[in-house]
């Protein structure tokens, strides 16, 4: 009856009237009573007709009743941002499936635990043990594909998550100010530990719905600029910028070309080098190209430990470079795109560790990871002033790569800049190589014959064909006994641990020994064994016959360079001089042996012959040349046999001496402490701190008083003091047979014998 009687009253009604309405009200009539009733009002020249639909209610900016309780305070209702209603399903990678085996076999022992009532807890921690092995090694060895497939991972956390999990408060900032809000990149202000910034970052979907939502986190243009607008508000406030970048690139459709792409990311790159506030871009997962860049020009740029950076993605360099994106493992591999790569190039900064199976493993403590990163990279950049900062991300980028300029391009390159496949080298048999050897040795002996040099060039590419063949051998007998895998695992090891530190690990040098030994235990059992002996034995022979030409030669050369400085020496208007004195002096009192000599011409001929020897020997070190021992040319049989009976025993007691100190060194307690020592050396580095340099220190005295004791607790000090003794005795006796003094003292006794380093 109500709606019969309204309706009546409105036909009644003129247009003026109808016309003349509210907000909230119908000619007086709420349109709450109307409800989805259709109006049709009829006059003689119109009519009007209106339907209501009920909107969706938005709880923006505060819902009803906004939780005071909520992590991250009231604020954080400002953000649609809320955690999944349901778990994210595990995703399991390629590389992964042999870890799904272990966990299926511990899932079923505890479920046979459960049902039997049996203690089955060594069998679980077994297999426990060998999964998170199993695990570690997988993590420590991944392939450059491998970390992009960890970096797109579905459950990896996303931008939003990690804010959450290390801002204390949050408040996102929407819209570009040009009429759109590109949910691809989310940007906000935020704390950490009390200290206020600006957070920009991609932000991809958690799920397919999301992911839609976020268009997968490839922003368009209307993104860029409000990422741009942020970062100028943050400039002026004063706050400083971190920027979290995960994107596949930026969104190449037809409308965000249209709307200008290139133009705002140009614009981003632009403006960034001049922002006045420290800027921190932190890579969390994939980096693409343009995309990334456009808020990634910071002072600092950090990755996480499995995230990617790179111009163009694995499968599109593929596809241009091999016309198959089947080759995207090899172009990951080229393009050096992984975190550790790219801080070696001096493109990033420093690495963020992720937990073992991925940063979605453990997100939360990924977070605090990244936390940690931004307090130490802020601490940094704040105590540099303006002009420093701006600096300091110009030169960043400027010492990126290098370049040569003033080098011409040879012309047949400038049609084709890419680099021509190198040809493979024709494999020489072995019959071949056997006569070119017969060849050169025949050539060899004609050479000694006839006094000749042999053949230098044809014996050098003798052996270098040699080395390769032989090389090729070692190959095929490794690949044969089914070591080449665990051999190139072990020199990625070593070419790894000499990189970072230039002493050699014992468990890694324990490795090697191992394989080693299985080598040379089960290399006789290759089928090429024989090959390979042939071989060698035909490059040792070559290499002792190049050593003996090289030693001749040198030999020679010395020889020239000696009789050279002999002659400057003797032809020496002072010498000269002084020789013809000493002869005319000679020739005047008629002698004719030493002992018609008189005492005062003794002792000049003595003077004049250390005057020779002296210029003699500084001849000989100003020619860079090592002088150890110069002797006069003994006149007397009887002093000679004396003198060569002495070197003889020095030479014997020398070898004593070695063989008492390396028996002494391979005894169990001083090669304990040289294992000791060494571990010390390799876990100091190259910088060690105080406690190490101490322990060294200790190590170090402590082995030589050992070697000190060994050797004096043998009997080689009472034979040294036999010998000392007999020098002493025979000293006296020996100067008036040797008037020169050539007998050796026992200050020469002690040099040669090598006292300083044994019995001091």
């Amino acid at each position: 009856m109500a709606a019969a009687s309204s309706a009546a009253s409105l036909t009644r009604a003129s247009a003026s009237d109808l016309l003349r309405s509210s907000t909230s009200a119908f000619s007086g009539i709420p349109l709450r009573t109307l409800g989805k009733a259709r109006l049709v009002l009829k006059t003689r020249d119109f009519t009007v007709s209106c339907k209501l639909r009920k909107v969706k209610k938005h709880e923006y900016p505060w819902p009803d009743n906004p939780d005071p309780n909520v992590k991250g305070g009231v604020l954080s209702h400002l953000s649609p941002f809320k955690p999944l209603k349901e778990k994210p399903k595990p995703v399991t990678l390629e590389f992964e499936k042999p870890l799904v085996d272990l966990q299926k076999k511990i899932i079923d022992v505890r479920k046979m635990a459960n049902e039997t009532g049996l203690d089955f807890s060594d069998q679980i921690f077994s297999l426990e043990s060998k999964y998170q092995q199993a695990l570690r090694d997988l993590y420590t060895h991944l392939t450059p594909i491998q970390r992009v497939n960890i970096a797109r991972h579905p459950n990896r956390p996303t931008f939003l998550d990690h804010i959450f999990n290390i801002t204390e408060k949050f408040v996102e900032l929407h819209g570009d100010r040009e009429g759109y809000d590109d949910p691809a990149i989310v940007t906000g202000i935020g704390t950490i530990d009390g200290r206020r910034y600006m957070f920009i970052g991609h932000q991809k979907g958690r799920n397919t719905k999301e992911n839609i939502q976020r268009n997968f986190g490839m922003p368009t243009p209307h993104g860029y600029r409000k990422a741009l607008r942020l970062m100028e508000y943050a400039d002026h406030h004063g706050f400083p910028i971190v920027t979290f970048i995960d994107t596949p690139g930026a969104y190449a459709d037809l409308k965000s070309e249209e709307l200008g792409q290139g133009e705002a990311i140009a614009h981003n790159l632009r403006s960034m080098f001049g922002l006045k506030v420290p800027v921190v871009s932190i890579v969390i997962g994939e980096g693409g190209s343009g995309g990334a860049l456009a808020i990634g020009c910071a002072n600092k740029l950090l990755m996480l430990e499995n995230a990617v950076f790179y111009v163009a993605s694995p499968e599109a360099c593929a596809a241009i470079l091999w016309k198959s994106a089947k080759a995207a493992p090899k172009a990951a591999e080229k393009l050096k795109i992984t975190a550790s790569e790219l801080c070696r190039l001096e493109v990033a900064d420093g690495v963020i560790p992720e937990p073992l199976g991925g940063a979605h493993a453990d997100s939360a403590w990924t977070s605090q990871q990244i936390k940690i990163a931004i307090n130490e990279s802020m601490d940094e950049l704040s105590k540099m002033n303006t002009e420093d900062l701006l600096k300091h991300r110009h030169d960043k980028f400027r010492k990126i790569g290098g370049f040569q300029e003033g080098i011409p391009i040879d012309p047949k390159r400038k049609f084709s800049m890419k680099k021509k496949d190198t040809p493979i080298p024709k494999k020489i048999s072995d019959a071949e190589i056997e006569v070119e050897v017969q060849k050169l040795k025949q050539q060899i002996l004609e050479a000694k014959e006839s006094s000749a040099e042999p053949p230098t060039l044809d014996l050098d590419d003798l052996i270098k064909k040699l080395k390769k063949e032989v090389d090729h051998e070692y190959s095929e007998a490794v690949k044969a006994m089914g070591l080449a895998d665990r051999l190139s695992k072990l020199k990625e090891e070593v070419t790894k641990a000499n990189s970072q530190n230039p002493f050699v690990d014992p468990l890694l040098k324990d490795k090697i020994e191992k394989v080693k030994a299985e080598f040379d235990q089960g290399v006789s059992a290759a089928p090429n064994y024989g090959k390979l002996q042939n071989k060698l034995g035909m490059l040792k022979e070559l290499s002792k016959v190049k050593h003996q030409s090289e030693t001749n030669n040198e030999a020679a050369t010395l020889k020239q360079e000696l009789k050279t400085i002999f002659d400057d020496v003797l032809n020496n208007p002072r010498i000269k001089e002084n020789y013809e004195t000493l002869k005319d002096e000679i020739q005047s009192i008629g002698a004719s042996s030493p002992s018609d000599l008189d005492d005062e011409l003794k002792q000049k001929i003595i003077e004049f012959r250390k005057e020779v020897d002296l210029r003699i020997t500084n001849a000989l070190k100003s020619a860079d040349l090592d002088v150890k021992f110069v002797r006069a040319k003994q006149r007397d049989d009887r002093d000679e046999g004396s003198v060569s009976e002495y070197e003889s025993k020095i030479e014997e007691l020398n070898k004593d001496i070695e063989k008492e100190i390396e028996y002494s060194v391979n005894s169990s307690d001083i090669k304990s402490k040289i294992e000791l020592l060494k571990l010390e050396v390799a876990k100091a580095g190259d910088t060690p701190d105080v406690d190490s340099k101490n322990r060294i220190a200790t190590l170090v005295q402590q082995i030589k008083q050992s070697l000190v004791e060994s050797v004096d607790s043998s009997s080689l000090k009472e034979k040294y003091e036999n010998l000392v003794s007999k020098v002493s005795g025979e000293n006296g006796s020996s100067k008036k047979l040797n008037p020169t003094g050539d007998s050796p003292t026992n200050d020469e006794l002690k040099v040669k014998v090598g006292t300083n380093h044994t019995f001091s």
